[in-house]
C-alpha cells in the first residue's frame, strides 16, 4: 500500500481553480482500483491518498493528477505494509 501526502505550493485559491479536475482524476483512480481513499489535510494545506499498486505506478498515476501537471503540489510517497488491521478492512494488508 502507498500513502501519498500532498502538499500545495501554491495558494487556495490556485488549487480551487483546478479542484473540479482533480476531484474527476480521483473518481476515475476509484474506478480503475487503485486508489482506496482521499481527503483533505486539516488545516487545509494538502491532502492523502490511499492506494494500492506497486509504487512506481501510484507514482506515474500521481504524476498525472491536475495539481501536478500544473505545479500546484508536491508529492511524497510512503510505501506500507500494514500488518494489523480493524475488521472490515483485509483488503488492506497484503
Amino acid at each position: 500500500m502507498i500513502v501519498v501526502i500532498l502538499n500545495y505550493v501554491v495558494p487556495v485559491e490556485s488549487i480551487d481553480a483546478h479542484r473540479p479536475a482533480h476531484l474527476a482524476w480521483l473518481h476515475e483512480g476509484v474506478a480503475a482500483g487503485m486508489l482506496l481513499c482521499a481527503g483533505r489535510q486539516v488545516p487545509l494545506t494538502g491532502g492523502m491518498f490511499l492506494c494500492k499498486g506497486e509504487r512506481a505506478d501510484v507514482e506515474a498515476w500521481a504524476a498525472t493528477d491536475p495539481f501536478a501537471v500544473h505545479g500546484l503540489a508536491e508529492y511524497r510517497f510512503i510505501e506500507v505494509a500494514p500488518s494489523v488491521v480493524a475488521p472490515g478492512l483485509d483488503l488492506l494488508k497484503g
